[in-house]
């Protein structure tokens, strides 16, 4: 979802602000967490009390040798597939299992080396992009059109509520939280960033694929239902690209806009703008 709505940017060059992408990255990032911890708490079945304490003695261990300043690699690698394996068996879906893992790594190490964190990343990321994702792609992508019409598969309020989801959920939310973030004061806006780039994010936003699906494919384990979900993800992630795109467009015409008024925003004493 990422690389789709980064891609869109990246039509337009260096006229994006590089806060701009950023922004969108960051929101990217946390949609995403927020959809595993969906996946964990929602499409979790049967409950198994043992082995998730054994995952909660897993990241106790992964906290320890992290506050003793462990920069291994490899004892995060096996702690991390035990804890894959213990969530698995515990009944919640161990999606979330890499993430709260990633959390115990330290990002951060003392004589200046790359962290061990960036290190799985770096190693982690060919495989990710060159298998992982086109192997989801390849097989989430299809859409079975036997049996079904264009009434009952396009015009589906299946089809239409993730349709409208994406495209227009995404962008009440993004520009809604980022517009109270900015009038409490909680983050000011960057000084290259005008509002038009703001919604321009928020709808980009609605670029969904690998999380949507995943979730869809949770959700309904009918056929019918599955290929409706797919449209539905396509035409919304279509939609948010090709308005997001245009909008993006019109936001670098001009750097700034000379009629917009921002909510001032004061530094403390010893906050640097």
């Amino acid at each position: 979802d990422i690389a789709f709505a980064l891609g869109v940017l990246s039509l337009l060059g260096s006229r994006v602000p590089t806060s701009v992408k950023v922004l969108l990255t960051a929101v990217a990032i946390i949609d995403d967490i927020a959809a595993i911890l969906i996946i964990a708490v929602f499409y979790s079945h049967g409950i198994h009390v043992i082995p998730l304490c054994f995952a909660a003695a897993v990241l106790l261990v992964m906290f320890l040798i992290n506050r003793n300043g462990v920069t291994t690699r490899t004892p995060y690698l096996l702690l991390t597939l035990v804890l894959w394996v213990s969530v698995l068996e515990s009944g919640v879906h161990a999606t979330i299992a890499g993430v709260i893992a990633a959390f115990f790594v330290p990002l951060k190490v003392a004589d200046g080396k790359e962290a061990p964190l960036l290190k799985i990343e770096h190693a982690l990321h060919p495989w990710v992009a060159f298998c992982v994702l086109p192997i989801f792609a390849f097989a989430n992508a299809g859409v079975t059109l036997i049996g079904l019409d264009f009434e009952s598969l396009v015009l589906h309020p299946v089809t239409l509520g993730i349709c409208f989801g994406l495209f227009f959920g995404k962008q009440i939310g993004v520009l809604l939280m980022v517009f109270l973030a900015h009038v409490t004061r909680l983050a000011p806006k960057p000084d290259d960033m005008n509002w038009r780039h703001i919604y321009g994010v928020a709808i980009l936003c609605g670029v969904g694929f690998t999380m949507s699906l995943f979730i869809g494919g949770l959700a309904y384990s009918d056929y019918t239902l599955q290929a409706t979900v797919r449209v539905g993800v396509l035409m919304g992630s279509i939609l948010s690209a090709v308005f997001g795109y245009f909008v993006m467009l019109w936001s670098t015409s001009e750097k700034s806009d000379a009629g917009e008024e921002d909510v001032p925003y004061t530094y403390a004493h010893d906050e640097k703008p």
